[in-house]
């Protein structure tokens, strides 16, 4: 599974000009389920975003979500799954089915909700905008494979 993470100020994203998910400070993460990723992954995923200092406080990265009182925005992102390494044209055979995708990525939503952050969401398999205002900027990358954090 691969997640980015994005530190903003605020964030939305739309569907057909309507909102649908919206946050203030907080986190964008946008995960991309490849084949082969499965529950364990996604909760390494959700253990890791909540435990990841990237707020600043004592230190320009001391703090977490939870510590901020920040939300998360959580945005399905196939095309993480792409390679380009062969023409010019990117490749996404490395993507999840997208019903396993869904499920797992659900995983992810309702594992961040279980820890208490608030967590709005994009629509999957939606042709999607997405508007942030990266803070710092901070972009992080997530990669868990078999249960770990690579």
């Amino acid at each position: 599974m691969k997640t980015v993470v994005q530190r903003v100020a605020r964030a939305r994203v739309t569907v057909e000009g309507e909102t649908v998910g919206q946050i203030e400070r907080g986190l964008v993460l946008l995960v991309g389920v490849e084949r082969g990723d499965g529950e364990a992954d996604a909760e390494a995923t959700v253990n890791k975003l909540v435990k990841l200092r990237c707020f600043p406080g004592a230190t320009p990265m001391d703090q977490t979500l939870v510590d901020v009182a920040g939300s998360a925005l959580v945005v399905s992102q196939f095309t993480l799954a792409g390679t380009v390494a062969k023409g010019n044209r990117p490749s996404f055979t490395a993507a999840e089915e997208p019903a396993r995708a869904e499920q797992l990525y659900l995983r992810v939503v309702e594992g961040l909700r279980r820890e208490g952050i608030p967590v709005a969401t994009g629509r999957f398999r939606a042709a999607m905008q997405v508007e942030l205002v990266n803070d710092g900027p901070v972009t992080l990358l997530v990669f868990t494979r078999d249960g770990r954090v690579d």
